[in-house]
């Protein structure tokens, strides 16, 4: 059975950086970060889709980097720099066979997830 097991997370201040990390069990090509606030839906952060091409949601962009350890393809890493209240949330890796991830930023096109890191932003 596929894990992913995500790590990194803590509080910070508005305009720090945080660096989450997500190891896999098994080598995924295509994987995303998501977050969830309390209340809301989780939604779609940062992914790495087909060709290695990444995708951003809009909130994030410029302040978020996603990418993989060059040393250990099963590694996921999100740079986050920036850092504003409403980033705080719940956050999630996860990874699908690349036959069914498009945008990467939807929920349902991925299969396997990680447990999640917990990210508190204070202003």
């Amino acid at each position: 059975q596929e894990q992913l097991v995500e790590s990194g997370g803590g509080s910070v201040q508005a305009g720090g950086s945080l660096r989450l990390s997500c190891v896999s069990s098994n080598y995924f090509a295509c994987t995303g970060w998501f977050r969830q606030a309390p209340g809301k839906e989780r939604e779609g952060v940062a992914a790495i889709v087909r060709g290695g091409n990444t995708q951003y949601a809009d909130s994030v962009k410029g302040r978020f980097t996603i990418s993989k350890d060059n040393a250990n393809l099963n590694t996921l890493y999100l740079q986050m720099n920036s850092l504003k209240p409403e980033d705080t949330g719940m956050y999630y890796c996860a990874a699908n066979f690349c036959g069914k991830v498009f945008t990467g930023l939807e929920r349902d096109e991925y299969g396997y997830w990680g447990q999640g890191t917990q990210v508190t932003v204070s202003s």
